[in-house]
């Protein structure tokens, strides 16, 4: 048989981090790579009695539902969304969706058309890359500091591209961990607002906030209401309950979720409901916010250990920025040390990490790495760092040959 397949194939490039992920499946492989929250923190007990209580109310529970969403728990998200982030939404501004990651797909769908250009941060999220050019899109990188997107470079983009819309993820970002400060957010929403120029605003980190103190605004809160708002924002459920559970959601203008969800309809008719109905059940009797507490706790101190690790080692020139939330810290290495060759190193020697280029739309950076700190504990977090010293001793020795 010739399998004809289409052009879009050609966009469609394997994930570094699904390819790392299989590598060290089955292997002695300490990994820092994938986006993994810790299974030790996932609430097992409440996730089967939230089941539990799904089933005990009949059959009907395994019936088809609506494309939308399981209503009640729309409405929980409505008023868990105005309690963490004053993000104040009705029902008919948000759509369940299959992880956040379908949010993106769907929203790119009914947006964006072959040659349009997509602002994104420099780095970004590589799975929102794929999504993007799968449908044709150009991306254009905007420069990026600690402190979010350079407004001066967003503004002379804007005027020099016309883009359609920008992708960010301004609260703890995949991979470099910052959190914008607030003259960026404002600024950013400023920019587009007066350029008509579509936000997409990826949260999927936000409550995952180290400390007591700062805090971080969204830029759909900052504009306020939802009507005629430039901003569409998506967030999860895999960071605070399970990945397992495969369910995000997606919030704006009622024309952007009503075409969003006449998409989803031709793409799988509804999310899973028996998921939907169950993590409705957590919000009815678990303590989601003690158990998110709990979570930011133990990442933090995590996170703090990884810190220390970097220090330890002492490596010339390399560099990080310290994440105030999230999963990840993102390493620069000196000029010259490419990470995508230093991971064959540390494969060998038993440990993994991101190599940076898979996080760039354009003119990628060879000597960055994403390492995370959420999943690997203590004891295998040392040994990991061991590792990685004795990979990039032997191949500055083999590159001194």
């Amino acid at each position: 048989m010739n399998y004809r397949f289409s052009d879009t194939m050609e966009s469609f490039k394997s994930s570094a981090v699904r390819d790392i992920l299989k590598l060290t499946q089955g292997k002695s492989i300490i990994s820092l790579a994938g986006g993994l929250p810790n299974e030790q923190y996932f609430p097992v007990e409440a996730v089967r009695d939230a089941f539990s209580r799904v089933f005990d109310q009949g059959k009907g529970v395994l019936q088809y539902g609506l494309t939308e969403g399981f209503t009640p728990l729309r409405e929980s998200l409505v008023k868990h969304l105005a309690r963490s982030k004053n993000i104040h939404v009705g029902i008919d501004n948000m759509l369940i969706t299959t992880g956040s990651q379908q949010a993106i797909d769907l929203l790119t769908r009914v947006y964006i058309e072959p040659g349009d250009v997509i602002l994104v941060e420099k780095p970004t999220y590589l799975a929102a890359i794929q999504v993007f050019q799968s449908y044709k899109a150009r991306l254009v990188s905007v420069d990026c500091d600690e402190h979010g997107m350079n407004l001066e470079d967003l503004e002379l983009k804007v005027q020099q591209y016309n883009p359609k819309m920008i992708y960010v993820i301004p609260t703890f970002s995949n991979p470099s961990g910052k959190a914008w400060s607030l003259e960026r957010r404002v600024g950013t929403l400023d920019i587009c607002k007066r350029h008509e120029v579509l936000i997409l605003e990826d949260d999927p980190y936000g409550e995952l906030r180290f400390g007591s103190g700062e805090t971080f605004p969204t830029l759909f809160s900052l504009y306020g209401e939802a009507e005629n708002n430039p901003v569409v924002y998506t967030s999860t459920f895999s960071k605070i309950v399970a990945p397992a559970l495969r369910t995000g959601w997606v919030v704006g203008d009622p024309r952007v979720i009503r075409n969003m969800t006449r998409a989803k309809q031709a793409a799988d008719l509804h999310s899973s409901t028996m998921d939907q109905q169950a993590l409705h059940q957590l919000f009815e009797h678990f303590d989601l916010y003690s158990h998110i507490d709990l979570i930011r706790t133990q990442y933090e101190a995590r996170m703090r250990q990884m810190l220390e690790l970097l220090k330890a080692q002492a490596w010339e020139g390399v560099h990080w920025i310290e994440p105030k939330g999230g999963m990840f810290i993102w390493v620069g290495m000196p000029q010259g040390i490419d990470t995508q060759e230093l991971m064959k190193y540390a494969v060998e020697e038993g440990v993994a990490f991101v190599p940076g280029v898979s996080f760039f739309a354009d003119n990628p950076e060879n000597n960055k790495m994403r390492l995370n700190f959420t999943h690997t504990d203590s004891d295998q977090m040392k040994l990991a760092f061991e590792r990685l010293d004795r990979a990039l001793n032997r191949m500055r020795e083999t590159a001194a040959l």
